[in-house]
């Protein structure tokens, strides 16, 4: 009752939904293990600064479909773009997510060829490959290595195109130098977007 509004950033979604029950003020969501919608929102912001209107443009992911991949397939339908995943199989978007995407009308490309998911891209979005307490393994980097956005990847996507990850970042993983320190990088826009978007 001290507060007009309420930002929380919870590993659990289920906590968020428990806050919003029971608080007489809007919750926002600041982060939670299922979605990022606030990244999104200033991720929207800074594609629109540099490129104009999203919608009718192709963004691809590569990586694991974890809380940032989820928003993007939200705002993908929000906002009326062409989504790409990249993921390996076992580290997809859940179904029920997927269904409701297509029921929505959104356009998401679900795939596990990198390379085809950025040809041609607008933007190229990743994420750390274990956020959000998720451990990681060498199982897990060996399958996620295919997905590592580098010069070479980054090279297929349009020669305007943005790349975007909402850090921190782990460079030489999901990531090189070369790409989030390159001429495609809006990553402190992006953080500093964050501010203005919340």
């Amino acid at each position: 009752r001290y507060v007009d509004a309420i930002v929380i950033r919870a590993m659990k979604h289920s906590t968020l939904l428990e806050l919003a029950e029971y608080a007489n003020v809007p919750v926002i969501n600041g982060l939670t293990n299922l979605s990022h919608p606030c990244q999104l929102m200033a991720d929207i912001m800074t594609f629109e600064e540099h490129r104009g209107s999203i919608s009718g443009k192709v963004v691809a992911w590569s990586g694991d479909a974890n809380n940032v991949a989820r928003s993007w397939i939200h705002a993908a339908v929000r906002f009326g773009f062409e989504l790409r995943l990249a993921c390996p199989a076992s580290l997809s978007p859940e179904l029920e997510l997927m269904q409701w995407a297509e029921t929505e009308g959104g356009t998401i490309i679900l795939t596990d060829d990198a390379r085809g998911a950025v040809t041609a891209a607008d933007c190229v979005v990743t994420d750390t490959w274990s956020s959000m307490g998720t451990a990681p393994d060498a199982n897990r980097l060996s399958l996620l290595t295919p997905f590592r956005v580098n010069s070479e990847l980054m090279s297929l996507a349009k020669t305007d195109a943005l790349f975007m990850h909402c850090l921190p970042a782990h460079r030489g993983k999901e990531v090189t130098k070369s790409v989030i320190d390159g001429q495609h990088s809006v990553v402190w826009d992006g953080a500093e977007n964050r501010l203005h978007a919340q």
